[in-house]
C-alpha cells in the first residue's frame, strides 16, 4: 500500500505531471490525485490508480478540503489567462489551509524573461515579458510567490524552456509533415527533456528551499532549424528547405516564440540541486525519444502492455 505520507495533488495532470505521477507511483510509496478539464482523460487516469476530477476553470472544485486531504506536495501546471492562474484565483485560500503541505511547485516559463539579444539569463534576472504568454506567466509566478510571502508557504517557481520527450518532439513534428525550418539568424531556443524536467522536481521536493526560483534549461541553447535538421537524420527523412523568417507563413502564436532570444543559464539547478542532465543538449534528448520508441514497440514491450 502507498505511503500515506506522500500525497502529490496536480492541478491541471498534463504532459510533465504525467510523467512525474508516474515515477513517483513506480516506487510505490505515494498517492497521486489531480485534475484535468476533459472527461476521457479524467476516466483514463482514474484507471491508472490517479483519483483525477474535473477542474473547468470556472468554478471552484466541489469540496476542496475532502480533494487537498493528506496532501503533501502540490504542483500547478494549469495554464494562466489574464487574471492569472485559475487555481490561485479559485483555491489560493483552501490551499493556505492544508496543514499537510511540505512542498508547492508551480511550472511557469521562461517566456517570463522576454529578449535579451542572445544574452544568457539566470534566476537573478527579473521579469520582462514581451509576450501576452509571458505576462501571463508573470502574474501567475506573482500570484504563487505570495503565499510564500505573505503564509510562508513552501512554494517554489520553475520556469521551463522548450519542453520536449516521447511524443512530443520534433521526431512528432516532422512525421506529422509540420515541420518548417525557419532561418532568422542569431536566433536561438533554450529546451529541456521531460525527464530532466522530472528530475529537478524530484531533487526540489527532496530537498525544499522555500521561494527559489529555477531555470529549467538543457546546456546547448540552438536554433530550431538544427533540430529540425537533426531529427530528419535520425529518421532518414528528407531535410526541410530554410525558410527566412521574414518570409514564413507562421500563426501569430508561432511567430511570437521569435520576438525573444536569449539562452537559458541552468547553473542553479547543477549547484544547488545538484541535477546532472540526463540530456545536456539535443541530439541526446531526440536519440532518447527514438530509443523510448523503440522499446515501446518491441514485442517483449507490447507483451507487458
Amino acid at each position: 500500500m502507498p505511503n500515506t505520507d506522500n500525497h502529490l495533488f496536480c492541478f491541471g495532470y498534463g504532459y510533465c505531471c504525467d510523467y512525474l505521477g508516474a515515477s513517483l507511483q513506480n516506487t510505490g510509496d505515494w498517492r497521486i490525485s489531480g485534475t484535468t478539464r476533459d472527461n476521457d482523460k479524467k476516466a483514463q487516469l482514474r484507471a491508472r490508480g490517479i483519483k483525477t476530477w474535473l477542474f473547468d476553470y470556472q468554478k471552484p472544485l466541489g469540496d476542496p478540503a475532502a480533494f487537498f486531504e493528506g496532501v503533501t506536495h502540490l504542483l500547478i501546471s494549469t495554464p494562466p489567462d489574464d487574471d492569472g492562474d485559475p487555481a490561485f484565483n479559485i483555491h489560493a485560500a483552501d490551499i493556505a489551509a492544508i496543514p499537510s503541505l511540505r512542498w508547492i511547485g508551480y511550472l511557469s516559463s521562461t517566456s517570463v524573461y522576454g529578449d535579451h539579444a542572445g544574452g544568457i539569463v539566470n534566476e537573478s534576472f527579473g521579469a520582462e515579458p514581451r509576450s501576452k504568454r509571458g505576462s501571463r506567466r508573470a502574474r501567475a509566478e506573482a500570484q504563487w510567490m505570495s503565499l510564500f510571502h505573505n503564509y510562508n508557504l513552501p512554494v517554489h517557481i520553475f520556469r521551463l524552456a522548450g519542453i520536449y520527450g516521447p511524443g512530443r518532439s520534433a521526431l512528432d513534428t516532422i512525421r506529422a509533415g509540420l515541420a518548417l525550418r525557419i532561418d532568422k539568424p542569431g536566433h536561438i531556443f533554450s529546451r529541456i527533456h521531460v525527464e530532466d524536467i522530472v528530475a529537478a522536481l524530484h531533487a526540489s521536493m527532496r530537498t525544499p528551499n522555500p521561494g527559489t526560483i529555477y531555470n529549467l534549461a538543457d546546456d546547448c541553447p540552438a536554433p530550431s532549424h538544427e533540430v529540425i535538421a537533426y531529427a530528419c537524420e535520425l529518421l532518414g527523412m528528407t531535410v526541410p528547405p530554410l525558410i527566412p523568417y521574414e518570409e514564413a507563413d507562421l500563426t501569430p502564436m508561432a511567430r511570437s516564440f521569435y520576438s525573444d532570444n536569449k539562452r537559458v543559464s541552468n547553473e542553479r539547478i547543477k549547484q544547488d540541486l545538484g541535477i546532472t542532465l540526463k540530456y545536456p543538449d539535443y541530439k541526446s534528448g531526440l536519440q532518447g525519444c527514438l530509443a523510448t520508441e523503440t522499446v515501446s514497440q518491441s514485442p517483449a514491450s507490447e507483451a507487458t502492455v
